[in-house]
Parts: structure tokens; sequence; C-alpha cells
């Protein structure tokens, strides 16, 4: 009887033993899993700050190189502005030399402008009649469904961009072609940048008729700002 007895607890210290064992086990797999899936947790933070801190470098980096190169434009804008060539073509009003360049390659579509420039700058002698003045409002900018504006501007120079297309159309006396000359020596000597594409002349009785297509240039202003930017883990 006494040996059944100890057989019996025997079993027992050895089924408590293996439950215990088997608690122990399941305790330290979560344990594991816990320490792997938070080791992970600060592997991705750990990873996305040092992304974040990239991103900051480079910012930082940036304005570090433009801070340098303040100085340097500066000197060659002050140097523009002793150009004797810039000072012999400034318009009345201006003050500042380096003016000329802006008026040359304007930031901004301004086609109404620019055809006021053309009937008063260069078409205004009284040797001249215009025939003719079409300035195109720009595609995209000034206009919305002006198509053939935009295709005329594309056949001219393969892109059409930052363009404004023109004609007109002038005539003179045959007496007096000179007017006709000096009229396109304007369009050469022109501050802003004109570039004609087709010209033409002909006779019709005693006067001879000029027609020019071509289009003016235009450069959209730069806009320096700081932006945020969302970096992803």
């Amino acid at each position: 009887m006494a040996t059944q007895d100890t057989a019996i607890r025997k079993r027992q210290q050895i089924a408590n033993a293996n439950r215990m064992m088997l608690i122990w086990v399941a305790a330290i797999s979560a344990l594991v899993g816990i320490a792997l899936v938070a080791s992970l947790f600060l592997l991705q933070k750990a990873w996305f700050n040092e992304k974040v801190l990239g991103e900051k470098g480079k910012t930082a980096q940036t304005l570090i190189d433009n801070n340098k190169v303040v100085d340097k434009l500066k000197d060659e804008i002050r140097v523009l502005n002793t150009n004797e060539a810039l000072k012999s073509s400034m318009a009345q009003g201006e003050d500042q030399p380096v003016q000329v360049v802006l008026d040359a390659l304007p930031s901004d579509a301004n086609s109404s402008a620019f055809g006021s420039s053309l009937q008063e700058k260069f078409l205004s002698d009284p040797a001249l009649t215009i025939e003719s003045l079409n300035v195109d409002p720009v595609a995209g900018i000034e206009s919305t469904s002006n198509q053939n504006v935009q295709d005329a501007a594309k056949s001219a120079t393969g892109n059409g961009e930052n363009q404004i297309t023109f004609r007109f159309s002038v005539s003179s006396n045959v007496n007096n072609a000179g007017a006709l000359k000096n009229l396109l020596l304007k369009l050469e000597r022109s501050i802003r940048a004109i570039d004609i594409t087709t010209m033409s002349v002909e006779t019709q009785g005693n006067r001879l008729v000029l027609s020019v297509d071509g289009h003016a240039f235009y450069e959209p202003a730069k806009t320096v700002e700081l932006k945020d930017k969302t970096v992803k883990s």
C-alpha cells in the first residue's frame, strides 16, 4: 500500500513539474515575443528619426549654400549697375541700370502691355500707317481656349513656352521706304527680347506694306520660400 502511495505521489510530482515547465516555457516565449516586437518598434523609430534628421540636414545645408552666394550675387549686381551699356539704355524714371535686364525679360505674360509698347514705341512713326496689329493672349495663362495661338508659338521654336506671339502690318509711301527700314532697326535694337519669325514686303499701288510675325519672351519670377515636407516612416 505504501509503495502504491509513493508511486502516485511521484506521478503527481512529475505532472506538476511538467505543468510548471510548460508555464515557464509559455512565459519565456511571451517575454521573447514582447522583446522582439519592442526591438522592431525601437528600430523603426530610430530609422524614422534618422530620416527626419537627414531631411533637416539637407535643408540646413541648402540654407548654408544659399547664404554663401548672397555676397557674390550682390557684387555681380553692383558690377551690372556700373555697366555703361545698361546705363545708356535706361528708361526714363529708372534709377538702377540693372532694371534694363528686367525690362528685356519681364516676369509676367502681359500681352496687352506688350501690344501697347509695340504701338507707342515702334509703330508710332508718322510716316507709317498701321494696317493691323494683333498680340495673342498667352495660352494657359491669359487664355484657356486659344489653341491656335499655342500651336503657332510651338511652331516658332519647338516648345512655345514663355512666349507672346504677335503680328502686325504697316505701310508707307514708296518714296519713304526708309521708315520701314527704321522700324526694323528699332526692333533689332530693342531692349525687349523680340524674335521675328516671318517677314514680307509687298507693293500695293504707291505704298509698301510690311507684314511681320514674331514673338517676344518673358521669364516667370522665381519664388524662394520654405515649405513643409512630410517624412513618412
